[in-house]
């Protein structure tokens, strides 16, 4: 009987990864088909970022209008999707970017072995040449043997400085990469970290906290109303609604709490060394001290009236990893936009 009950109950982890799968294929296919959604590469690609927690802002995305009984176009799609092309754009520049500076490191190391047995050569022609000039009475083929050398130093000495530029060259483009590489990290509209550069943050933390057995939460927030905004102000005062908050999440930030911009109106937060409580009451008082300012549009003098933003909070440690992690506190901020917003709520796991 024991021995049944333990074969029934218990299923084999390849069994649960196969329906966990199947359960993945299945919501992929439900939402193409709920919302005559062609079968493209392009929208089987979004909709498994939505639906494997890749991408859970979009997931929420999706789940608001689905709330709201407001069917998905593929216009609507295409548009909300935007940032993430440009997003897997910017990887292949890196990827590519990642392998030009290989190659210049192996170049610069080549040159330099060259360049120093060049120089080497080049001493040691100079002295040969030097011992045959001063041989007396030295015959014919002495003398043409010394003009040839005379000449092959003089080429040599002429690679010597090509290859000093080389060097000199392949230097400052790997000095042009390492620029280009960090402003393919930075949100320039705020000077944030980007969504990129935060989830290496986020794996380095993890992994370093993990060994340190230190407390590692965070946190997704995002501008309440912000289309409101967009359509009253413009969107070029939206963008300066964006930075101005940008800066104010900005001020707790140091080496192991981390601010970043993860697209549109949204941010997430990373707080290494700190409790849950303490992440949730820095933020939170951020939350009311920001809600309490009186923004005016500079360009009409106009008031932006009460401007908030709602976050969700979540202790990293407290599920399986940083993914699913991500995903609770971004469902902790549905939670708190659904409850009313200017609020932050904790993610239980």
């Amino acid at each position: 009987m024991g021995g049944e009950a333990a074969a029934d109950g218990g299923k084999k982890p390849s069994n649960i990864f196969t329906e966990a799968r199947r359960h993945l294929l299945e919501e992929i296919s439900t939402f193409l088909l709920a919302h005559d959604l062609e079968v493209t590469p392009a929208n089987l690609v979004i909709a498994h970022g939505a639906f494997s927690g890749a991408n859970p802002g979009l997931a929420r995305q999706f789940a608001t209008r689905a709330h709201a009984g407001i069917t998905i176009t593929q216009e609507w799609l295409d548009e909300a999707t935007a940032n993430d092309e440009e997003e897997y754009d910017a990887d292949g520049v890196q990827l590519l970017m990642a392998k030009l500076e290989s190659t210049l490191v192996a170049f610069s190391k080549s040159t330099n072995v060259a360049r120093s047995a060049t120089a080497h050569y080049n001493d040691e022609l100079a002295q040969h040449v030097a011992d045959l000039e001063q041989v007396e009475e030295t015959g014919t083929i002495i003398s043409n043997l010394a003009d040839l050398a005379k000449a092959m130093l003089e080429r040599t000495r002429k690679v010597e400085q090509e290859m000093r530029r080389s060097e000199d060259e392949a230097k400052s483009l790997r000095q042009s990469l390492d620029k280009a590489k960090r402003d393919a990290e930075i949100d320039h509209l705020t000077g944030l970290p980007n969504r990129r550069a935060f989830e290496a943050l986020l794996d380095t933390h993890y992994r370093d906290a993990r060994l340190a057995i230190e407390p590692l939460c965070i946190a997704f927030c995002d501008i309440d109303h912000f289309k409101r905004i967009n359509d009253t102000h413009g969107h070029d005062a939206g963008d300066r609604v964006i930075k101005t908050i940008a800066d104010s999440l900005a001020t707790i930030t140091n080496d192991n709490c981390h601010v970043a911009r993860h697209g549109g109106e949204e941010f997430v937060m990373l707080f290494r060394g700190v409790s849950l409580t303490d992440a949730h009451e820095r933020l939170d008082a951020l939350r009311e001290q920001f809600a309490s300012r009186k923004l005016v549009n500079r360009k009409t003098d106009a008031p932006f009236g009460q401007v908030t933003f709602s976050g969700g909070i979540a202790d990293v440690f407290a599920f399986s990893n940083p993914r699913d992690a991500l995903k609770a506190a971004d469902e902790a901020l549905y939670g708190a936009k659904e409850g009313g917003r200017n609020k932050i709520l904790v993610a239980h796991a």
